[in-house]
């Protein structure tokens, strides 16, 4: 190692350092060193902690402004949505207090109309049952009292029609179809005219468009309550165009009704019934039809004569006509005629038996006719001629 030397800042004389004296002196430097450093330390530890505590100070300040500010903020949005759902809720609350109201004022309304509806029903049901007995048992005095001589009369007119028919087919069996043809017409004309004395039944003139037969429909006063025109028909197959023919046939002769007899009626159809407007029976339900359309014919009359200028009403009762309720109760008139007819003809072998089925017909009868009656009232209204068998004891109509 070389020498080292020092220079003396007062007298500028070098000065040879050796190892002892560089010893005591590096010691002493690093010992002024060390403490200086451990002074240095403590005193960055000291300036570090006072700023670590005033940033922590800081910090917590700035936290707790945070925080202050947040939750002023959250609790100035909790309040307006409370504000709003407070009052929403009164809104639905109140909404909620209607319903329950209207609720309960429907159910109460309901019960009331159910408790009314019940007592009006029983007390309508007793009254009908009551009406029903008391107009059954007039009814059936009458028909009894009657049935005897009607009875006689029927089974005479019935031997005789019976005598007829057979003599007519007999005749049209032995002719030429249009020979049979003709006897078809003559015996409904016979058949009409013996069972309908107080109309006048007239055959068309051959050549004429017209049908067959006219039957022109008196009341018991005499009036004209309209006319029925008649075609009759005796062949193997029945034909679609014979009903647009006889539509025809009752505008040429401004009848009323038109009904076609036939031999051979069209699919789907059984004894009789109405086709395009026109009526179509076999011979057998003649009788019972002309009963049924004549009766409604009548009653249009008087329905007509009651309502004079009221066009209105005759539109009502047109529509009512040629609806599918009147064509109804003419079925369930005629059918209660034909199963009387059949009957009839088999009294003699089950007397009991017939007289049950037949009071049970009767009874069609009368309901089919009431009702009727009823629907006519309902559109005429007080004009149409009271009956005495159809009203109350106390002199109102029946509904």
């Amino acid at each position: 190692m070389a020498d080292q030397y020092i220079t003396c800042p007062h007298c500028g004389k070098r000065i040879q350092l050796t190892e002892a004296f560089t010893h005591d002196i590096e010691e002493k430097l690093q010992k002024e060193f060390d403490a200086d450093t451990k002074r240095k330390d403590k005193e960055f530890e000291k300036a570090f902690e006072a700023q670590q505590k005033e940033y922590e100070e800081k910090l917590s300040r700035e936290k707790a402004k945070l925080e202050k500010q947040a939750r002023k903020e959250a609790e100035e949005s909790m309040s307006t949505e409370l504000s709003d759902l407070k009052s929403e809720l009164e809104k639905k609350s109140k909404q909620l207090k209607e319903a329950e109201k209207k609720e309960l004022d429907f159910l109460k309304r309901q019960r009331e109309l159910d408790e009314r509806e019940r007592t009006l029903k029983l007390e309508t049901e007793r009254t009908i049952a009551k009406e029903r007995r008391r107009i059954w048992d007039e009814a059936s005095s009458k028909v009894l009292e009657e049935h005897q001589v009607k009875d006689r009369e029927k089974d005479q007119q019935l031997v005789e029609m019976r005598k007829q028919i057979d003599e007519l087919k007999r005749k049209a069996e032995q002719g030429s179809q249009q020979a049979q043809g003709e006897a078809l017409e003559l015996e409904l004309e016979e058949l009409l005219r013996s069972t309908f004395r107080q109309d006048d039944v007239e055959p068309v003139s051959k050549g004429i468009k017209g049908g067959d037969v006219i039957q022109r429909v008196n009341s018991s006063t005499g009036g004209n309550c309209g006319s029925i025109l008649w075609e009759a028909k005796r062949t193997k197959a029945w034909s679609d165009g014979w009903v647009d023919k006889v539509k025809d046939d009752q505008r040429q002769a401004k009848a009323d009704v038109a009904v076609i007899v036939s031999s051979v009626l069209p699919k789907g159809l059984n004894r009789f019934g109405n086709l395009d407007g026109v009526w179509v029976t076999d011979f057998q339900s003649v009788v019972g039809l002309a009963t049924a359309l004549r009766a409604n014919l009548v009653q249009l009359y008087q329905a007509r004569t009651a309502v004079v200028g009221k066009s209105e009403k005759m539109d009502l009762i047109y529509k009512y006509l040629s609806g599918s309720e009147f064509r109804q109760r003419v079925e369930g008139i005629v059918e209660s005629f034909v199963t009387m007819k059949e009957d009839l003809d088999a009294e003699k072998r089950a007397m009991e038996r017939v007289w049950s089925k037949r009071e049970k017909q009767i009874q069609r009868v009368i309901q089919n006719t009431a009702g009727m009656y009823g629907d006519l009232q309902g559109i005429i209204g007080a004009s149409l001629p009271e009956i005495k068998l159809l009203q109350l004891p106390s002199g109102k109509e029946t509904d």
